[in-house]
């Protein structure tokens, strides 16, 4: 009869606590309302952006830690000495570490993004500023799930059933350890290629690569995978190690300007000089020739024709594509109007030329 008795007297007691604590919340909800709306109003007068990340970043996870750390003062203030209620507070206890891990991450998260935003990669010759953006993307990966592995582990360890797995992950250590390491090998190898990655940077963000045949710019580096956007919209996933163990192009490994060519296939009987002359009337006022190199030669020649290259310059390789297409569409419509019947044929279109 004590026993019900004092179950009845603790969930009564409990009951009007938990009563007060919602009301007092309440208030400090609304109080926590009006001060982020008094914020909101500030950051629109703010030319960047950082003030309204930052809102975005820690309105959630502010109000939430605030309630856990609220509740679990009151907890110890009021029931901590409630035996039948211990399970509350162990449950808080685990929330609260979560919810710290949480606040710690959109920390990291901003301070990278802080460091982003100071990084111009809009400008031609942005070299270094890929360079950095590639290292800040990829440590920031590094860094949040270091923080979520620390943070659940604390967590595990909170509860005495499951401590040793709290422990394990914590520590990486014993048999638990060394099964998943195993099972992981391929996985951790990958998250080395990554780290390795953005310490030797064979790629960067935004640069330009020609990977299995296909034409793109680097879209995203992950600590697993690369991302390439190719030139025609997909998105070819790479693993990280292939950049390390199997051979690509990098047109921008050293700086954005970039030279590419034309090849054209034309008859021996085609004069060069009047196409010379025609190069720079055709360059002139095209906005993705850099003004650095222009030139025609002859790279080959064959029984049937010769090969002649057209070698130009731009400051980046997307304006080097737009250009040579322009300029192929220009010399082949001057050949044609000018030097009709000039280009290369195979050997059974000319028999009946030689009849």
């Amino acid at each position: 009869m004590n026993l019900l008795t004092n179950i009845f007297t603790d969930s009564s007691r409990v009951f009007m606590l938990y009563a007060i604590f919602a009301l007092f919340f309440a208030v400090l909800l609304i109080i926590y309302r009006y001060i982020l709306k008094r914020v909101r109003e500030y950051s629109r007068n703010s030319k960047t952006g950082l003030d309204n990340f930052l809102i975005r970043l820690f309105r959630i996870p502010a109000i939430w830690f605030t309630f856990w750390i609220t509740l679990k003062l009151f907890n110890h203030i009021f029931i901590g000495e409630i035996e039948s209620f211990s399970i509350i507070i162990r449950v808080n206890n685990i929330l609260l570490i979560l919810s710290a891990g949480w606040i710690l991450i959109q920390i990291v998260r901003a301070l990278f993004y802080f460091m982003e935003k100071r990084l111009d990669i809009s400008s031609s010759d942005n070299l270094k500023a890929r360079r950095s953006l590639t290292q800040i993307k990829v440590f920031e990966g590094l860094i949040i799930t270091l923080i979520a592995v620390v943070f659940i582990s604390m967590a595990l360890m909170t509860i005495e059933s499951v401590r040793s797995i709290g422990i394990t992950l914590l520590t990486s250590a014993g048999v638990a350890g060394i099964i998943v390491g195993l099972a992981a090998q391929k996985s951790i190898g990958q998250i080395l290629s990554g780290l390795q990655l953005a310490i030797t940077q064979p790629i960067r963000l935004d640069d330009v690569v020609i990977v299995e045949g296909e034409w793109g710019r680097v879209e995203e580096i992950n600590l697993t995978y690369v991302v390439v956007k190719i030139w025609d919209q997909r998105r070819m996933i790479l693993p990280s190690g292939y950049f390390l163990e199997r051979p690509f192009q990098n047109w921008t490994r050293t700086e954005a300007s970039i030279m590419g060519t034309i090849s054209l296939f034309v008859s021996y009987d085609l004069p060069l000089e009047p196409l010379r002359k025609a190069l720079p009337q055709i360059l002139k006022g095209n906005e993705n020739w850099d003004g650095r190199v222009q030139n025609i030669q002859v790279t080959d020649t064959a029984l049937w024709h010769k090969e002649i290259r057209i070698l130009l310059s731009s400051s980046d390789a997307s304006k080097n594509w737009d250009l040579r297409v322009a300029v192929r569409e220009a010399l082949i419509d001057f050949i044609n109007q000018n030097y009709p019947g000039s280009f290369a044929r195979l050997k059974g279109d000319l028999k009946n030329t030689t009849v």
